[in-house]
């Protein structure tokens, strides 16, 4: 590690080389690929607010990816913060144009890029991955259920912007909270975060296109079926803690059509949760390979 008053420079942690944007352009920018821009910069607030920004000035196109080394301000669900050392995971984002697909369909793109985040990273990391509904990816550390990554999504422009934070390297004794994991810490094969953000990034154009060619139909693109195999939050009892600090008790049975959660409550209630934090109390958990 290098001590914490020695300059900062991109090759100051010799086991975490910064990402080549060149090659990744290369790779991933292609006249039959949705991908047209990929820009990678040094540091930033966050990557969300800096794509949400240009598409609202109409300064970048569908398919627009920009990707931080570090983010100083990078924001989770909730308004909670996501910090981590430089170089150590997948801080990045998309901007996606869904066009003519009902805007009420839109809520399913980040749950889409979980469904996409997992499959690629499965493959690509070895890694056995699964969702916390809505958008959290979850590793196995040592036994335990552990977040490693989690997903943002907010309209801007004509379309909408879709952050991602993935804990990659991260090692023990960097983790921000005791719930915390990292690609490394699950045993990953690969850590290689090129590889990694190729990877995520030709899955996501995959289920998109998928999605897109339905119309914004979960079901009839498979997403909504995919996603509950790998939701780990069905099948168990959870706590639902809604806007305006209220709370709803009951068992996770279901991903309904527009991507809510369904609870079965002790009364005997199929309720839908379209919003809140959801905490897993007991129950076994999916998986998504």
């Amino acid at each position: 590690m290098t001590p914490p008053d020695a300059p900062h420079n991109r090759w100051s942690d010799l086991d975490r080389p910064p990402l080549n944007g060149t090659a990744l352009r290369r790779g991933l920018l292609r006249p039959d690929t949705l991908w047209t821009s990929l820009e990678v910069v040094e540091s930033t607030g966050s990557t969300n607010t800096d794509l949400a920004g240009r598409a609202r000035d109409g300064a970048v196109g569908e398919g627009a990816v920009l990707v931080a080394e570090e983010q100083t301000a990078g924001r989770g669900r909730l308004e909670r913060t996501w910090t981590a050392p430089p170089r150590s995971g997948l801080f990045f984002s998309v901007y996606l144009e869904p066009g003519d697909i009902p805007v009420e369909r839109w809520g399913w793109v980040p749950l889409l890029a979980g469904v996409a985040a997992a499959t690629g990273l499965a493959k690509s990391a070895g890694v056995d991955m699964s969702l916390k509904w809505p958008n959290d990816l979850l590793v196995a550390v040592a036994g335990e259920e552990r977040k490693t990554g989690g997903i943002l999504g907010e309209f801007a422009g004509d379309g909408i912007v879709v952050g991602l934070g993935i804990n990659v390297s991260l090692r023990a004794d960097e983790l921000p909270a005791p719930t915390a994991g990292s690609l490394a810490l699950a045993g990953a094969v690969s850590t290689d975060r090129e590889t990694l953000l190729r990877a995520v990034l030709r899955s996501l154009e995959d289920w998109y296109g998928r999605w897109k060619e339905a119309d914004g139909d979960a079901a009839a693109s498979g997403l909504q079926a995919a996603y509950a195999a790998g939701c780990a939050t069905l099948d168990r009892t959870v706590r639902a803690e809604l806007p305006g600090g209220k709370s709803l008790l009951g068992e996770a049975v279901a991903i309904d059509g527009d991507g809510r959660l369904v609870l079965s409550t002790e009364d005997g209630l199929q309720q839908p949760v379209s919003a809140g934090d959801i905490v897993h109390l007991r129950g076994a958990a999916g998986g998504l390979t």
